[in-house]
């Protein structure tokens, strides 16, 4: 039945309106984020190692501040940092408050400063071929995990790429 006054037609759409509410996502109040392009990034790394350098000129490219620290103590930073001994990488980058370990792409890492779990950070193990910053093709997906801050939790995939 088509409503035949102003009053009925307004009572309709309010009621259409108020139906549709539960069906939208929830708006979250958060402290403004500033832009990838205001990120800043401190990137430890052994002096000698040219794929780290990679991986600054690719966090750059993507919009981020870096700072270079090299350091011959990365043993000493993952444990500091408590990162698992099977999460290490090559270099260690902290931005905004998490660990960041490995060649971790953007996405990802884009996703863990939107979303701001509870974690300490995100890591992609070892030196996978093609990932960030590294030579050759890539040959299988990056499996990124989550550094949790209980030491004694599990990590958890945090993505796939």
């Amino acid at each position: 039945m088509m409503p035949t006054t102003r009053r009925a037609t307004f009572r309709a759409v309010l009621a259409a309106t108020a139906a549709a509410v539960p069906l939208t996502r929830p708006v979250r109040a958060t402290a403004a984020q500033p832009p990838a392009a205001a990120r800043e990034a401190t990137l430890f790394k052994n002096p000698n190692c040219d794929c780290c350098e990679g991986y600054a000129a690719y966090l750059r490219q993507n919009g981020y501040q870096v700072r270079v620290v090299p350091s011959h103590d990365l043993a000493l930073i993952s444990r500091q940092q408590q990162v698992p001994q099977e999460l290490e990488g090559c270099h260690i980058t902290m931005v905004d408050g998490y660990t960041v370990v490995g060649h971790v792409p953007v996405g990802p890492l884009d996703r863990l400063l939107a979303e701001r779990p509870d974690v300490r950070g995100i890591s992609l193990p070892g030196m996978p071929m093609g990932s960030p910053g590294m030579s050759g093709p890539k040959v299988e997906p990056f499996t990124i995990y989550t550094i949790p801050r209980d030491a004694a939790a599990e990590p958890a995939v945090y993505a796939v790429e």
